[in-house]
């Protein structure tokens, strides 16, 4: 992974917490691994526990974001997330969400240009 790619990760990671947390979501935990892979965040509201992966590509990026979490990814995040409730019961439901991130470059500064949160992506 590039230099860009993993600071363009973080920037989508953190903008995501911060967009969960406004919008009532408690965040759980972030970049959960396991031997089948990681989850980018896991958060919780109202009942719905949230295993939440994130994909942040440039403007001038050949596919959208959410083209990356094709079904080799999914069955990774749906392993990963049977993994983590077995070690963390819980009665909340399970729910797979997918943030999709477009950023710009200004210099130094990374700007998002669109966002795009998808409940219940797969």
């Amino acid at each position: 992974m590039g230099a860009k790619t993993k600071t363009h990760g973080v920037f989508g990671e953190d903008y995501t917490v911060k967009f969960l947390k406004k919008h009532g979501y408690k965040i759980l935990e972030r970049n959960f691994h396991s031997r089948f892979g990681e989850i980018d965040i896991i958060a919780s509201k109202k009942g719905i526990l949230a295993f939440v992966e994130v994909k942040t590509r440039g403007e001038n990026s050949i596919c959208a974001p959410r083209e990356a979490v094709d079904y080799f990814k999914q069955q990774k995040c749906i392993k990963t997330a049977e993994f983590y409730l077995i070690n963390n019961p819980s009665e909340l439901q399970p729910r797979f969400d997918v943030s999709e991130i477009v950023v710009t470059e200004k210099g130094e500064k990374i700007e998002v240009k669109t966002h795009n949160y998808i409940e219940n992506a797969f």
